[in-house]
């Protein structure tokens, strides 16, 4: 018997510590529990933990950007009666909220961000919430990647020279800054170094690949140059003259045709951009010349650095990626403002003032709104969120999609209605995140919530489609992409049986009004409030269920409410 004691102590002991844990994982789980219970609670009380953006009408109120609202509106207004159409009203609040949040973080908003909203006065909502994003981290990471695009393309890049994520970085860290628009744009086409600690550079390796032999591709950065930060495909004149006289160069009382010269010159500033040995320097200017053969001629021949249109603004001295950062930035190259103002709008608005966002004529007519925001622009020191105020505060951006008269496709061309648009794929995948969960995920959000987003936004993209650089092309949604929304994985995670994780099943579970319930389940998934019809034919969904059943009501009613046209559509 003494021999075996202390096997007896060993396992009284091993016992007693599974029960300890037991009891330590218990009280884990409650306290999760309990957590999620009051942030809900607080959520429906209308008690959100939000701080208000920090003097949020300081740059709105100011004469100079009242008198630009002004003159968009009246430029939008103008343009609808020159068109002969009706204009629509204003959409009501939470609608503009949503479009807001859509462009911005590319997700709606969270039940908490709602009641904080509702506490503010109806009429400085708008205002209140654009300022709050502006301030929020979320607003530059999410710009960043959207840009990005634009700068770098989808494809990953030759792998041991070409850094993302740090490119990405820095970016986001440059527009949080408040960093002018231009001073960014240089930095990309001029820098120097490596692409690990000189992230602008990537600009340039992002074009680097095997067949290229360390050296930069200046037709792809001549492209990539015009199509981006000017608005014009002079690319399309790689192989040969423009036959057709869609492109228009020169100057506007000296206008010239389209060349291959045009793009080749232009190309010819990356001619001496690569990696010299030993390659740990990073990217360098080596002078080396730029030689192309031209259709119809016999031999190649070497091509002098000139730009298209402008040519008195191209400064003589210096590097020659900094003379042509000089000359693209400039405040007198319209075209550099204009280009950015279009694919800011778009970005804000899923469509462009001028189709295709990268094809903005020169010396040919373009809406007046445009040149009026890119003078402001201009003005006011390339302020991307100056910019994005000025858009947000528009009548345009703020009309109702729908109207008591039939809408044609002229409403839309002229912004007499807002655009419908379907939501782009990370923004889908973004709104099914954040429809699980009452508060925003955001900074404040655990690591592991915001790992298991990033998860769910990666693994939603693989399946449902990326639409790449061209996300402003927009097609219908196809067969596979519904079935996903209808029977795949992140909208099973979203809709199933869990407490602590899904925000179908709190409010099953803990709000014992049919009424209230309804309306917290439209406010989580549609960002708005119900329909009185709406509102009837759900109550009466939920109506006498309890425990389990009610929560499979409530599941299938998300499951409704993500499956509508509504949900994956900008309106």
């Amino acid at each position: 018997m003494t021999a075996m004691t202390p096997d007896l102590d060993k396992n009284t002991g091993d016992a007693a510590r599974r029960r300890g844990r037991r009891r330590s994982g218990y009280l884990l789980m409650g306290a999760t529990l309990l957590a999620a219970v009051g942030i809900f609670a607080g959520a429906v009380r209308r008690q959100p933990d939000i701080t208000p953006p920090r003097f949020p009408a300081a740059q709105v109120v100011a004469a100079d950007f009242q008198e630009a609202v002004q003159s968009v509106d009246r430029q939008f207004t103008q343009w609808a009666r020159t068109e002969g159409v009706e204009m629509a009203p204003r959409a009501d609040n939470l609608t503009i909220l949503r479009r807001i949040s859509l462009a911005l973080i590319g997700t709606g908003l969270s039940l908490e961000e709602i009641r904080a909203v509702e506490m503010v006065p109806a009429d400085e909502q708008v205002q209140w919430w654009t300022e709050y994003l502006l301030q929020d981290r979320r607003w530059a990471d999410y710009f960043s990647e959207r840009l990005s695009r634009a700068f770098v393309g989808t494809n990953q890049g030759p792998f041991l020279l070409f850094r993302r994520r740090k490119f990405n970085q820095w970016l986001a860290e440059q527009l949080e800054a408040g960093r002018p628009y231009d001073d960014i744009v240089r930095q990309m086409i001029a820098a120097d170094g490596l692409w690990t600690d000189t992230p602008p550079v990537n600009f340039i390796t992002a074009t680097m690949d095997e067949d290229q032999k360390n050296r930069a591709d200046p037709v792809r950065l001549a492209a990539r140059t015009a199509r981006t930060f000017l608005g014009q495909r002079i690319d399309c004149l790689q192989c040969h003259d423009d036959f057709l006289g869609t492109m228009e160069l020169g100057e506007a009382d000296a206008p010239e045709s389209g060349t291959q010269q045009h793009f080749h010159q232009l190309a010819a500033f990356f001619a001496g951009t690569g990696l010299p040995d030993p390659v740990f320097r990073g990217i360098r200017d080596d002078g080396r010349t730029y030689r192309y053969k031209y259709l119809g001629e016999e031999s190649e021949e070497e091509v002098t650095p000139q730009v298209p249109f402008y040519r008195e603004l191209l400064p003589t001295d210096g590097k020659p990626r900094q003379r042509l950062a000089a000359w693209v930035t400039h405040s007198q190259n319209r075209a550099f403002a204009r280009a950015t103002v279009n694919r800011i709008w778009a970005l804000l608005c899923s469509r462009p003032l001028v189709e295709p966002v990268d094809n903005i004529p020169l010396h040919g007519p373009v809406p007046p709104i445009l040149d009026t925001l890119a003078d402001d622009f201009q003005a006011h020191g390339y302020d991307l969120r100056r910019l994005i105020r000025l858009i947000v505060h528009s009548q345009a951006f703020q009309r109702d999609s729908r109207a008591d008269f039939e809408i044609t496709e002229t409403h839309e061309a002229c912004w007499a209605v807002f655009p419908v648009t379907q939501l782009r794929p990370e923004q889908v995948a973004g709104c099914l995140s954040q429809i699980a969960r009452v508060t925003a995920i955001d900074h404040r959000s655990s690591i592991l919530t915001r790992l298991q987003s990033y998860g769910e936004l990666q693994d939603f993209l693989k399946r449902y489609g990326d639409r790449g650089e061209d996300e402003f092309d927009s097609d219908a949604i196809t067969i596979p992409q519904r079935l996903l929304l209808m029977n795949g994985k992140l909208t099973r995670e979203r809709t199933k049986n869990d407490l602590v994780g899904n925000t179908a099943t709190r409010i099953a579970r803990l709000v014992g009004d049919d009424g209230q319930a309804v309306q917290l389940a439209f406010l989580t998934v549609l960002n708005r409030y119900p329909s009185p019809r709406e509102e009837q034919v759900f109550v009466a969904h939920l109506g006498g269920k309890h425990g389990n059943g009610r929560v499979r009501a409530m599941s299938d009613m998300f499951w409704a409410l993500i499956n509508s046209t509504e949900f994956s559509w900008n309106h």
